[in-house]
């Protein structure tokens, strides 16, 4: 064994100093290491199954070296040796958060963004991964595409949604059916205005993904208001930041209450990704609870979401239109904030059929199709 090898390595109380290719030498703590050697992991579920619970006090290396790109630990009174790759080492040597193939940086845009956006056909959706990954890449990028050329059914939906993920079920249920009720309990099922808002933030986790698949619309009015949540508050937070850290930082509660619904839960304004940068909002006047913050507070409180409210009116940002039917809209509804023009109930029909899926498994299924190579 090579004497130069073996000095590459230093043992200290609680770790080891290891020297990676590039010349690094890097601080591996001992706990780290013997939880994650690479048999700690069933090979076929890729599941931890070594359970670093059953060590009482910190693991000791009897002998540490390397040996062909790979640092060899002996651990002491377990006579298990683990064998780490110096390129999986350094990797975590700084402490870095791991590379997320889904953390793709967001493009704020605006009101004149309606011609720009993505929008992909569904039977392409169905044959072609590369069309999906646009479509998948849209909602990660700018949160919003529409698919086009949709069937006229309930299993059309169905089918376009499942491309992302498992159908989330809200207090609404599986699906939602956006047209007049007769004994409506929503403001979405009728005719009425319907103000700029995020959906269903009574819930404690509200839904990921939204679908409004439009069946009819031949109606007067109706016409469809989006933005982009990140480019007024990215705005806010430049023109007035004390509001901007009042709306990012403070819990405001949200309820549902409806014969046998009861749904409460506390958001956030403003949220706020781990670098520090916006990722969405939440935003719902017709589902705000009453505020049971401090009185003294909210005198600061309620001139910050006032302003950013009428932000959210402003035509710099409101993108206007009129979805067809064969269209359905995809969004981020932790980003984008929507709404809707009144409309004539008697001057034709309109229905939407609406359903969510989560973000995560959005995330998850692009994270599997890059690292697979599923996209080609």
């Amino acid at each position: 064994m090579d004497v130069a090898l073996i000095e590459a390595v230093e043992v200290e109380e609680t770790g080891l100093q290891v020297r990676l290719p590039d010349g690094q030498q890097a601080y591996f703590n001992a706990w780290w290491l013997r939880d994650n050697c690479p048999t700690s992991f069933d090979a076929e579920t890729r599941e931890r199954v070594f359970d670093i619970f059953h060590h009482a006090e910190t693991p000791r290396p009897e002998e540490a070296y390397l040996d062909s790109g790979t640092l060899v630990v002996r651990w002491a009174g377990e006579g298990h040796v683990s064998r780490y790759p110096l390129e999986m080492l350094a990797s975590y040597a700084d402490g870095k958060r791991r590379h997320d193939p889904a953390d793709l940086p967001r493009r704020p845009w605006f009101a004149d963004h309606y011609d720009a956006m993505t929008r992909v056909s569904h039977p392409a959706l169905l044959e072609d991964a590369g069309e999906r990954r646009r479509w998948m890449e849209a909602l990660l990028i700018e949160g919003v595409a529409i698919v086009t050329d949709m069937p006229d059914s309930d299993e059309g939906l169905t089918r376009t949604a499942g491309l992302l993920g498992t159908i989330r079920p809200s207090f609404f249920g599986d699906y939602f059916d956006v047209r007049v009720h007769v004994n409506p309990t929503n403001l979405a099922y009728t005719s009425k205005a319907l103000e700029m808002h995020t959906d269903v933030p009574a819930e404690e986790l509200a839904p990921g993904i939204q679908y409004l698949h439009c069946r009819r619309n031949s109606v007067e009015g109706g016409r469809n208001l989006f933005l982009d949540g990140t480019a007024v508050a990215n705005d806010l937070r430049r023109e007035d930041p004390e509001a901007f850290r009042l709306l990012a930082e403070t819990e405001v509660p949200f309820y549902k209450e409806h014969d046998t619904i009861d749904m409460r839960a506390r958001q956030r304004v403003i949220e706020l990704d781990h670098n520090g940068e916006v990722s969405g909002v939440t935003i719902s006047q017709h589902l705000a609870d009453i505020f049971d913050l401090p009185q003294r507070f909210m005198d600061a409180y309620y001139p910050a979401l006032v302003k950013f409210g009428r932000m959210l009116q402003d035509d710099k940002y409101v993108m206007r239109f009129t979805l067809r039917a064969g269209e359905c809209i995809s969004f981020d509804n932790h980003r984008v904030v929507h709404g809707r023009a009144a409309y004539s109930a008697t001057s034709g029909e309109r229905y939407l059929r609406g359903t969510y899926t989560d973000r995560g498994e959005l995330r998850g299924l692009y994270r599997a199709m890059v690292s697979e190579g599923r996209f080609k």
